[in-house]
């Protein structure tokens, strides 16, 4: 895997990119502009990252996936995790038939849904998942492989399914482990 250089990186025109950010080459970035990428988080190979789209410090975007950010956004707190192929989406089409569906449709003949997606902190999604317009994510959340979260959690606990359901919670060790490797790695 290649990645971009700080040049390219800054030549792309994001609204923010923060230190030791490491994006492949072989992603799409689209709409820069309203991109924001916190220190040491990275975007890998195959990825689709577009609209208002805000990553904190530490995430990680594994291949394969798509963020579609859109007007409302998509934020990931520090230390986030999207495992192989998940894909998270801030809008959609109306699928009952009573409003046009497609991207070539103007607006007036839709009925689209518009809703911020939040995840919060320590939050790790599963491989091939999806997440809906609306869903925070809370701290800590596990979402299993192959989830639809179509609803919003509640902190530390894992989530798997179709639609995603709390099956028990998360242990919360890894907050040590985050103290500790924030103390040895400061700046």
């Amino acid at each position: 895997m290649a990645y971009l250089s700080k040049e390219s990186l800054q030549a792309m025109g994001f609204k923010h990119i923060g230190k030791n950010v490491k994006i492949s080459d072989k992603a799409s970035i689209y709409n820069p502009e309203s991109i924001e990428i916190g220190d040491y988080s990275r975007i890998d190979d195959f990825c689709i990252i577009s609209g208002k789209v805000k990553l904190g410090k530490y995430c990680h975007i594994t291949p394969m996936c798509l963020v579609a950010g859109g007007a409302p956004g998509v934020t990931l707190l520090d230390f986030c995790t999207l495992a192989y192929g998940v894909k998270v989406f801030s809008q959609s089409d109306d699928y009952t038939g009573e409003s046009m569906v497609n991207s070539l449709v103007p607006a007036k003949y839709k009925n689209e849904i518009f809703s911020e997606v939040v995840l919060e902190k320590q939050v790790i999604v599963g491989a091939g998942s999806t997440i809906f317009p609306g869903v925070t994510i809370r701290e800590g959340c596990s979402i299993g492989a192959m989830a639809l979260v179509n609803k919003s959690t509640q902190p530390w606990g894992i989530y798997v399914g179709n639609p995603a359901r709390r099956i028990k919670d998360r242990k919360k060790d890894l907050l040590e482990l985050e103290a500790q490797f924030l103390k040895e790695n400061r700046e």
